[in-house]
């Protein structure tokens, strides 16, 4: 009888043992965490006061080819003959994610900027078709309505430079009248899926890829990542949202801009847009793109590195890369005085004299 106590006393106290261990290991996780969270929102935050969910102008709707009905912004020097900067945004994001650039460049050149079908204050895709053919179908329907004789420049994010190839990939033809060029800025055309998961690691993403294929295949499984990625409490969807989409000087403001967006994206977005995004195959669309084109990479992007960047600029007709340093994914908003100063002298040498008109 004592061995036995004696022996059931030793495993009781093993097991209390194991779970003050196992508390204190979780503790030192939250610890962790919470000192994470300190550091990243102790960043200056020059963003701070700035109101970057504001909406440009006064909106309008314009109907896309299969009745989809996007939210259109338009701001800058009056007349749809004006030199024009036509902005698609990426992926879960809305127009407002143009916010430094519209407040920058309306003051001398027309902007256009719209929301992607089911994404800010477009409607949901009419029929369910989330396709990238049905986003570059909507470029050209906003085109038509906004920028009906151009010329134009097109500047896409992510999603909206895929979008921009989409529309190159069925109408070549408005590449070297209307559309006289294009800055592609943190995207790809093709193989996104190969290149997210290459940043593990060749080994990783061997043993990943076929999950990630099953992963694509299963939109519940898109949901349940929605879920994790933007549902899991504000602390932890600022950490994500930073370590994919900002580098580490990113002002928490804006990581706090981007989050708020992409949580209010429908579950559709996140998953049928993100299966075609993932699955995507644009390199055949990139020879018909015969304008100057611009390539802005960013050397801490973790979604679309550089180097996905050097191999759509070499398959460009007329294309040069510039890498902005110590930004993400979101350059257009972490390194906007650079991005701007590009997207200017970009757009001087491709519009030529017809850039000049400027505001009254």
């Amino acid at each position: 009888m004592t061995a036995g106590r004696t022996g059931h006393g030793r495993t009781a106290r093993r097991v209390v043992i194991a779970a003050a261990g196992i508390g204190v290991a979780a503790a030192a996780t939250v610890a962790a965490e919470r000192a994470l969270i300190r550091r990243a929102r102790s960043v200056p935050d020059v963003a701070r006061g700035e109101a970057l969910d504001q909406r440009p102008g006064r909106e309008t709707r314009v109907r896309s080819f299969d009745g989809t009905e996007l939210a259109v912004n338009v701001v800058g020097p009056d007349g749809a003959d004006a030199p024009t900067f036509l902005f698609c945004h990426g992926f879960t994001l809305d127009m407002t994610a143009w916010h430094y650039q519209w407040k920058h460049l309306s003051r001398r050149r027309r902007c256009v900027l719209f929301d992607h079908r089911g994404h800010g204050r477009s409607a949901p895709a009419a029929g369910g078709d989330y396709s990238l053919q049905a986003f570059g179908h909507d470029l050209q329907a906003v085109l038509d309505a906004s920028v009906p004789e151009g010329p134009a420049v097109l500047v896409g994010h992510s999603l909206g430079g895929m979008a921009i190839l989409a529309l190159a990939a069925e109408h070549p033809e408005e590449f070297g009248d209307r559309v006289r060029g294009v800055v592609l800025a943190n995207t790809a055309a093709a193989d996104l899926l190969r290149v997210v998961l290459g940043n593990l690691g060749s080994k990783a993403a061997l043993w990943l890829l076929p999950a990630a294929r099953r992963f694509v295949s299963d939109p519940r499984r898109a949901y349940r990542l929605r879920s994790r990625l933007v549902g899991g409490g504000a602390d932890l969807a600022f950490l994500i949202a930073r370590a994919t989409n900002f580098g580490p000087s990113a002002a928490p403001s804006m990581i706090d801009h981007v989050v708020s967006i992409s949580a209010r994206a429908p579950v559709e977005v996140w998953t049928d847009v993100m299966a075609s995004m993932l699955e995507m195959d644009l390199g055949h669309a990139l020879e018909h793109v015969r304008v100057p084109a611009l390539v802005v990479a960013s050397d801490l992007d973790r979604l679309t590195p550089p180097a996905t960047s050097r191999a759509m600029a070499a398959k460009l007709p007329q294309a040069r890369v510039v890498e902005i340093e110590g930004a993400g994914h979101c350059a257009m908003l972490e390194r906007h005085q650079e991005f701007n100063r590009l997207v200017e002298e970009f757009a001087r040498e491709a519009l030529g004299a017809e850039q000049e008109t400027v505001t009254a």
